[in-house]
C-alpha cells in the first residue's frame, strides 16, 4: 500500500465526511465546456455546503485543503444557480496545481472534511492505489460521484433486499465468486423482471446495475460472515493484520473475477460462440477469445475473424497486458469501467491498435476528440455477431 494511499484512507476514516469521484475531460477543461475546477454532483453538496444551494442565487465558500499530504491551496467551493447554471464545482487552485492536466483524466480524486474550513485532498493515480482504495470501503466504480457515506448509498429495493436475504440463508460462508456474481445476477434479475430479450437489449444498462446489485450482495455477506469475528477480542495484532488482509484480499479478488462473470452472461445471451481463458502462445490466456481457442490454433481459420476481449475494472496501468495475449490478432480489445483516461493514453492505445469498449453511459467521461472511437458494450457484441456469421466451426 502506497504512502498516498494509506494517508488516503486515513484521512476518510478521520472526517466529518468524504467524497471521491473519477476526474474527467471537463474538470481538466478538455471538452470545450469552459468550466473551471472539480465538478461535484448535487447529491453531494454535504461536502461544501450545510445545506443544498436554491436556484437563482450564486454561493461560494473558501476553504484550505492540503493536497497529498504535501502542498496546501486556498480554494473555493462555489454553487452557480444564477440563469440556466445549476451546479456546484471546486475552484482556485492557483498556479501550477498538478492536478488539472491532461494526464490526470481517469484519476480517482478524493476529498475529506476535517472541519468546516479545512480539507485533505488526494488524487490516486495508480490502477492498484484506485482498486485498493475501493476494496477497503468496498465501493463499486459506479457507486462514486457521492459522500463516502453508508447513510447515503442507494438501498435496493424491497424486492430486492429479500431476494438477498433468500440467497444469503443458502450459504454459511461465501460462496465462490461465480456464484456471488451468478446470484446477485437472479436476485436482480428477479426483483426487476428482466428478460433475456432485455439483456440482449441493454447490455450496457444491465452490466452496471449487475456490478452494482453485486456490490451489494457482497456487504451482505460480510455482515454475516465476520459478525461472530467482530464480537471476538483479536488475541494479537498479528491476528488482527491477517483478519484485516483477508477481507480485503477477498474484496480485490472477487471485484476482478466478477466483471468477468457478468460479460460471460451477456454474450452467452446474445449467442455469442467464446471461450474464456483460452490458451493462445506462451500460455498466454485473454479473458475472452472469439469464437474459441480451437479456432485461433487453426492456421486455417480466417485471423481477421478472431476477436480479443480483456476485462478491468480499472486500466490506466493494466492496459499494455493485453497486448502480448494472441500473436494471430493485430487489433485487440479492453472492456472496463473506468470513466475517463487522459487523451496521451488514449492516443497510445490507439498506435498500438487497442480498442477500448466501456458502458454507454460512461463514454462522456472521456475527452470529445476520442469518445467516436470508443465502442460501447452493445456495439461490441454486434461487431463479433457480424464477424461470426456465416461461419462454421
Amino acid at each position: 500500500m502506497s504512502e498516498i494511499l494509506d494517508a488516503a484512507i486515513r484521512s476518510v476514516r478521520t472526517s466529518q465526511t468524504a467524497f471521491c469521484r473519477f476526474i474527467t475531460a471537463n474538470d481538466v477543461g478538455k471538452t470545450g465546456s469552459h468550466q473551471a475546477g472539480f465538478y461535484i454532483p448535487k447529491c453531494a453538496y454535504g461536502i461544501a455546503f450545510k445545506e443544498a444551494c436554491k436556484r437563482g442565487e450564486n454561493y461560494d465558500k473558501f476553504v484550505s485543503i492540503k493536497w497529498q499530504n504535501d502542498f496546501t491551496t486556498n480554494s473555493r467551493f462555489i454553487y452557480y444557480g444564477v440563469g440556466s447554471r445549476n451546479e456546484y464545482r471546486l475552484t482556485r487552485f492557483g498556479r501550477g496545481f498538478p492536478f488539472l492536466e491532461d494526464d490526470n483524466v481517469g484519476d480517482l480524486l478524493l476529498l475529506t472534511k476535517q472541519n468546516e474550513e479545512e480539507y485533505n485532498g488526494f488524487v490516486l493515480q495508480t490502477d492498484d492505489d484506485i482498486d485498493d482504495f475501493l476494496s477497503v470501503f468496498n465501493l463499486s466504480p459506479n457507486q462514486l460521484d457521492q459522500l463516502i457515506d453508508a447513510s447515503q448509498l442507494a438501498q435496493p429495493e424491497l424486492k430486492l433486499q429479500n431476494a438477498f436475504s433468500e440467497f444469503l440463508k443458502l450459504f454459511g460462508g461465501f460462496p465462490t465468486t461465480q456464484e456471488m456474481a451468478a446470484g446477485a445476477r437472479n436476485c436482480f434479475n428477479k426483483a426487476y423482471n428482466i428478460s433475456e430479450a432485455q439483456i440482449c437489449r441493454q447490455p450496457d444498462e444491465l452490466l452496471l446495475q449487475w456490478v452494482n446489485a453485486e456490490y451489494d450482495l457482497f456487504k451482505a455477506f460480510e455482515d454475516k460472515v465476520y459478525a461472530p469475528l467482530l464480537k471476538t477480542p483479536f488475541p494479537d495484532v498479528q491476528t488482527f493484520v491477517q483478519s484485516a488482509n483477508e477481507i480485503l484480499n477477498r474484496r480485490k479478488s472477487r471485484a476482478g473475477k466478477s466483471l468477468e462473470h457478468h460479460l460471460a452472461t451477456i454474450f452467452t445471451a446474445a449467442e455469442l460462440k467464446f471461450e474464456e481463458q483460452a490458451v493462445t502462445e506462451e500460455n498466454k490466456k485473454p479473458d475472452f477469445l472469439f469464437p474459441d481457442g480451437a479456432s485461433y490454433h487453426n492456421l486455417l481459420f480466417p485471423a481477421e475473424r478472431l476477436v480479443v476481449l480483456g476485462a478491468k475494472t480499472t486500466c490506466k496501468d493494466r492496459w499494455r497486458q493485453v497486448l502480448t495475449e494472441a500473436d494471430r490478432v493485430d487489433d485487440k480489445y479492453l472492456f472496463t469501467l473506468q470513466k475517463g483516461i487522459s487523451a496521451n493514453q488514449l492516443r497510445e492505445m490507439q498506435d498500438c491498435h487497442l480498442h477500448l469498449v466501456v458502458p454507454r453511459a460512461n463514454i462522456s467521461s472521456f475527452p470529445a476528440p476520442y469518445r467516436d472511437s470508443l465502442s460501447n458494450l452493445h456495439d461490441f457484441i454486434g461487431m463479433v455477431r457480424e464477424k461470426q456469421t456465416d461461419c462454421f466451426f
